[in-house]
């Protein structure tokens, strides 16, 4: 049995409910994992509401780190013992126990701790797929300029650490003064309040007049026809998240004066293999083992306070990463 957090119906924080549940044993190509520390993300309140549908009772949470307890047949890269940690489908994290598929579970090296790991792996994999590999046409040089929204979150400090390692110019957007110098502390060459200065004519000033090569947005309606703007001819724009709701239907024809790039990427197309995942896992280990992308964990909740995470997070209010404690 294993404590965990369930929903039986879509609503606000006060739907989830902490269960007793049995956990069972892994099929194939499963393992199980007892959790020493679990990831909150915005997908998960994506989930919670019912944006995105799923079947109930429904387990939240795609994010862990835990100890390997039990591996199914055929499971070859993992084995009893192992630290491991992981992003993936289906949700289940919000729990002390889970089975879940192996695909997508890495094993976590020795010099990465639990909460680390818990914290980084699927804001971490989301900004390396971001990038490594959705990229404008010609890809990214060092001296790049781009745009990142909500870059004093849990994607986006990692994001402004690891495009300065790369070498570009990260302009940062952010809710507060405060989080644009927490960006500006974290890498990023620029930051700018969006709630206080027009975000599309800073970045005009900055680039003088050229614009950015991409956009990578997250925050979605509040930002999406002023981040259009900001694009230099055959930009991309790279949204992956829709925090302050979901965008409008847009037509085509809006691309065609700069003859812009759009695309909706997510994480989970990205790590549907088990080499594609690992590859991407080892560049992340490799740029936070280096020390060059810190893990900021700014807030630590225990599990059965998941309903007060959840309202902190939707509020805007977090900074870094944040972790739930079983």
């Amino acid at each position: 049995m294993a404590l965990t957090v369930q929903i039986d119906q879509p609503g606000g924080p006060e739907v989830m409910k902490l269960v007793d549940l049995p956990v069972g044993e892994p099929g194939p190509g499963q393992v199980r994992i007892r959790h020493e520390a679990i990831g909150l993300n915005f997908i998960d309140v994506y989930q919670r509401t019912g944006l995105y549908t799923l079947p109930m009772p429904l387990t939240l949470g795609m994010e862990g780190a835990g100890v390997i307890e039990a591996v199914g047949e055929g499971v070859t890269h993992l084995k009893v013992g192992d630290r491991a940690a992981y992003a993936s489908n289906p949700p289940g994290s919000y729990s002390q126990a889970r089975v879940l598929p192996a695909l997508a579970v890495c094993r976590l090296p020795e010099s990465i701790g639990f909460d680390t790991g818990a914290a980084m792996m699927l804001k971490g994999l989301t900004a390396q797929y971001l990038l490594r590999r959705t990229l404008p046409v010609g890809g990214l040089q060092p001296g790049d300029q781009i745009l990142w929204h909500a870059a004093a979150g849990g994607v986006g400090l990692i994001a402004c650490q690891w495009a300065k390692a790369l070498g570009y110019e990260l302009i940062a957007t952010a809710g507060s003064d405060e989080k644009c110098q927490l960006a500006l502390a974290n890498g990023a060459a620029h930051a700018i309040n969006y709630r206080t200065e027009d975000f599309a004519a800073r970045v005009r000033e900055i680039t003088g007049g050229q614009g950015v090569k991409v956009v990578y947005d997250s925050v979605g309606k509040d930002t999406w026809d002023k981040s259009l703007e900001c694009l230099r001819p055959f930009g991309l724009m790279a949204s992956f998240g829709n925090a302050s709701g979901p965008v409008p239907p847009i037509s085509p024809a809006v691309l065609a004066p700069k003859s812009l790039y759009l695309t909706r990427a997510t994480l989970f197309t990205h790590i549907a293999t088990r080499e594609n995942c690992q590859a991407m896992a080892d560049d992340l280990f490799d740029v936070v083992g280096s020390g060059k992308v810190k893990i900021h964990i700014e807030q630590r909740f225990p599990l059965a306070d998941v309903q007060g995470a959840h309202r902190l997070l939707e509020a805007r209010k977090t900074t870094g990463s944040t972790i739930l404690l079983p």
